[in-house]
């Protein structure tokens, strides 16, 4: 597979606390990579490494494309200046002497009609769509963006949701996106990597994860767990014990298969509960081992 980003044992340490410890991550070329975890997980520092905006500790990484474009933090832009003239001085800046696609990437975020406005007027959400047309100038090949949806309206969301989808189709972009919003993310996203205190838990793909999902999880809980864990292996579900009596247990599984198993192991089933099969029960579950 042709990979647009890879890392090896990046790690970043800032005192004694341990930012990233050993992150190794590849980015399919032409992918909507999502990248997901809870607050201080280490996402953003992550994606200030790759973008060049702090240097890690130890590691390295490899970007096989030109050039990047980043929403990362608060956007950098001139108040007093409008969105034409803000994307005018970031195209300067990249050695681009063309503004001829300038007013297609105003259009496409969302701002024409407050093109001509000075910054200074603009909400938290026009703002937040002038940094994304920041990252768009030039329209490079990989493009980082945290928290792209971060306080825009319902109607704000779903342009920012075409418009990922739109470029990453016609233009083959490769998009790296961390987002609270996960049922946001698994609309656009074709790959994930799970964080947690400054480590990657798991790297799937979509339609591995949606394999992942098609299969059931329950949570039980029997009087006898280690009467039924043979009965389990015979039927060849795969299966975690949780506690004394309690299991997760993965595969085809329904109530009556279940208690048919407990009744031939000579145990009760007290407790049969599906789990939360969604992106967001998905992390949970993975935090929760």
């Amino acid at each position: 597979m042709d990979y647009i980003l890879t890392t090896d044992s990046l790690t970043k340490k800032y005192r004694k606390h341990e930012a990233l410890k050993d992150v190794s991550i590849n980015v399919p070329k032409g992918s909507i990579f999502g990248l997901i975890g809870k607050n201080g997980a280490g996402k953003t520092t992550l994606m200030r490494i790759v973008t060049g905006l702090q240097q890690q500790n130890k590691g390295t990484f490899r970007i096989s494309c030109p050039h990047i474009g980043a929403l990362i933090d608060t956007p950098a832009y001139y108040r007093t200046l409008n969105a034409y003239e803000n994307l005018k001085i970031q195209y300067m800046n990249l050695g681009i002497t063309s503004y001829e696609t300038i007013p297609e990437i105003i259009d496409l975020v969302g701002l024409d009609i407050a093109g001509k406005k000075p910054v200074a007027s603009y909400s938290f959400g026009m703002r937040q769509r002038l940094g994304l047309a920041i990252a768009l100038c030039g329209f490079p090949d990989l493009i980082i963006l945290d928290e792209p949806i971060n306080g825009l309206d319902p109607q704000g969301i779903v342009v920012v949701r075409e418009l990922i989808l739109k470029l990453n189709k016609e233009r083959g972009m490769t998009f790296i996106i961390s987002s609270h919003l996960l049922d946001e993310l698994a609309k656009v996203a074709t790959d994930f990597a799970f964080i947690d205190e400054g480590k990657i838990i798991k790297q799937i793909s979509a339609s591995e994860l949606n394999g992942d999902k098609n299969g059931k999880t329950v949570n039980v809980r029997v009087s006898d767990a280690s009467a039924i864990c043979k009965l389990l292996d015979d039927a060849g579900l795969s299966y975690e014990i949780k506690g004394e009596n309690e299991l997760t247990v993965r595969g085809e599984i329904t109530l009556t298969v279940m208690n048919e198993l407990a009744a031939k192991a000579g145990c009760e089933l007290l407790e049969f509960n599906f789990v939360d099969t969604n992106l967001e029960g998905y992390f949970i579950n993975l935090l929760e081992g």
